[in-house]
């Protein structure tokens, strides 16, 4: 069994807890698993993230993408001291969604002291891979007032 990489244990409702009135949130993403070492969340295909063509949007993708890495990486840091924020995302989109739910999977590629780089991958409700994402996270320092 894989050794756990998360400083404490989390729930994915605690986690979802944090979406409330954000992008996530309007996009219906939900995590649903916290495994020993990655995040799962998913988001339905529904209109609300078609592009015209009646596909999964690919915008949608990397908002998927960049929600699940951004909440794994601010797992892994004092929060009183540190917060995670996007720095860079690509995204290579490698097969359209039209229907169902889309699950994305984050794991570390690298977890240093001022940055993050995390390995997202999107599948289809057969499991086909959809999209593959690198998202790079800086670790700053939080503002005390």
């Amino acid at each position: 069994m894989t050794e756990s990489i998360w400083p404490r244990p989390f729930t994915a409702e605690e986690l979802q807890e944090r979406f409330g009135g954000t992008l996530a949130g309007h996009l219906d993403i939900r995590i649903t698993e916290v495994g020993p070492d990655y995040l799962k969340a998913t988001m339905p295909a529904t209109e609300k993230v078609f592009q015209p063509m009646g596909l999964v949007h690919g915008g949608a993708n990397v908002a998927l993408a960049e929600t699940v890495g951004s909440v794994a990486a601010n797992m892994l840091v004092d929060r009183e001291k540190y917060a995670c924020v996007g720095q860079e995302i690509n995204a290579n989109h490698v097969r359209g969604v039209r229907q169902g739910t889309v699950t994305a999977i984050a794991k570390p590629a690298y977890v240093g002291r001022t940055s993050q780089v995390w390995d997202i991958r999107l599948y289809d409700d057969n499991n086909k891979l959809t999209c593959i994402s690198r998202l790079t996270m800086a670790v700053i320092k939080v503002q005390q007032q």
